[in-house]
């Protein structure tokens, strides 16, 4: 009996998808609700399962290929075994005359097939497509690697951080050997994932003779195509401006360094910068409503909430999930769904609802060295916030030069809305609640 496997219903406002991998091929043994195939729209990857145990019986649907809700993708033999399976039951089988432990050498050789088929589609299940990218070209072994992900799945940065350990271990004069000393076989068309922009923008540079000018034409990703959509509307729809100003990070760096290990001790989570960005944007946004305001047709609608997006950067490109009702979240809580949202986005796993909606942004250019940079507006908000990297600079205290690790910090925002006065004045009101961090507490 074969069972198909279909497109899942789309949320509201995605109208198709593209096949961006499949896990398995024709032929391989699969398990009810294993990933089989992955689909990238304009805003998310969405994951379809295996509907039931048998094998992949057929593909109906190629990677690249556009589909829409309730497309059949493929179709999937119930009950089936793979082939190595079936091979080893029918060798037992063909000889009815033979000794009783030939039969049982062939059942035990089609048991042994049948688990190392479910083996291999457990361990397909428990990594992303980037890890599993990884995982494959450097010959690892999958349950040698510890997933930090949720319920144990392998992230890329679990399989960097196994490769970096094997290389600091391994002797001066050798390096990690792959599990088999045969080279490995490149990934065929149907188990290949995406490429991110930057291993797409690596492989165009591929080396060439003198003289020659090669080139190498490759399609937008969905979520490449949309970004780029949404950035030139926002500067061609809005009257965008940005200023500047400057915070003195030591407030908090030390106010970090002193209670970091009992924060983690008590919370379960490290305490980074972003929560009193975070907090301190909150309570900013609600003393400026302007900035947490939005244009609607003819008319400003004023939110009586901070849901502040984070922009979270992923191989397939920026993704902003929001923290709902930022200003009610104690900063444990704050770190907490960052890192949630840091971990989910490499393996696409950010539903359309979590990054649906919004009031105000925060970017931090910061963590890949930028130390000033101008953000573009997420529309419809009417503004948005950008960190910078943290450097030492001479600055003027009491009227002394002194050293402080200092960071620039802008404010973008829709001048259809925010007067200049309000935008300086709330950057203001962030740069005071981050250097002095007792007004967080004392609403000051």
């Amino acid at each position: 009996m074969s069972t198909d496997i279909t497109v899942p219903q789309l949320p509201e406002s995605v109208s198709d998808a593209t096949i961006a991998s499949w896990t398995k091929k024709q032929g391989d043994a699969v398990k009810r609700d294993e990933v089989l195939v992955e689909l990238e729209t304009d805003k998310v990857v969405l994951e379809v399962p295996a509907p039931a145990d048998g094998v992949l019986e057929e593909i109906l649907q190629e990677e690249g290929a556009t589909v829409t809700a309730d497309t059949v993708l493929g179709r999937v033999a119930e009950g089936a075994s793979a082939a190595a399976g079936d091979a080893g039951k029918d060798d037992s089988s063909k000889d009815s005359a033979a000794p009783a432990e030939d039969q049982a050498a062939g059942t035990a050789k089609a048991e042994a097939a049948d688990r190392e088929d479910s083996q291999a589609g457990d361990e397909a299940a428990r990594m992303g497509p980037a890890a599993r990218k990884m995982i494959d070209e450097h010959g690892l072994e999958p349950a040698a690697i510890k997933g930090t992900g949720k319920g144990g799945r392998i992230l890329k940065e679990d399989v960097q951080k196994h490769l970096d350990q094997a290389q600091e271990s391994a002797p001066a004069d050798k390096t990690p050997e792959p599990r088999s000393a045969e080279k490995e076989p490149e990934p065929s068309a149907s188990t290949a994932s995406a490429p991110s922009p930057a291993e797409t923008a690596k492989e165009a540079g591929v080396k060439h003779e003198p003289g020659e000018r090669p080139e190498k034409r490759v399609p937008m990703t969905r979520l490449r195509a949309r970004i780029a959509e949404r950035l030139l509307q926002a500067t061609q729809q809005t009257a965008m401006l940005t200023t500047f100003n400057e915070v003195n990070m030591k407030p908090i760096m030390d106010l970090r360094a002193r209670y970091k290990d009992q924060f983690e001790k008590t919370h379960s989570t490290r305490l980074g910068f972003m929560s009193f960005f975070v907090t301190a944007a909150a309570e900013a946004l609600k003393r400026f409503p302007d900035i947490n305001a939005s244009i609607d047709g003819q008319d400003i609608v004023y939110h009586g909430y901070c849901d502040i997006g984070i922009a979270v950067s992923s191989e397939r490109g920026l993704v902003v999930p929001i923290l709902r009702d930022a200003e009610t979240l104690s900063m444990a809580e704050i770190e907490r769904q960052i890192r949630d949202f840091g971990a989910r986005a490499q393996d696409g796993k950010i539903s359309i609802e979590e990054m649906t909606g919004g009031t105000f942004t925060i970017t931090n250019g910061g963590v890949f060295g930028s130390l000033l940079a101008t953000p573009i507006l997420n529309m419809p908000q009417s503004a948005i916030l950008g960190m910078h990297a943290v450097q030492e600079r001479p600055v003027a205290v009491n009227g002394e030069v002194v050293i402080r690790p200092m960071m620039y910090v802008a404010l973008s925002y829709d001048h259809r809305i925010v007067d200049g006065k309000e935008s300086v004045q709330f950057l203001v009101a962030i740069k005071n609640l981050l250097e002095d961090p007792a007004r967080l507490l004392l609403d000051l």
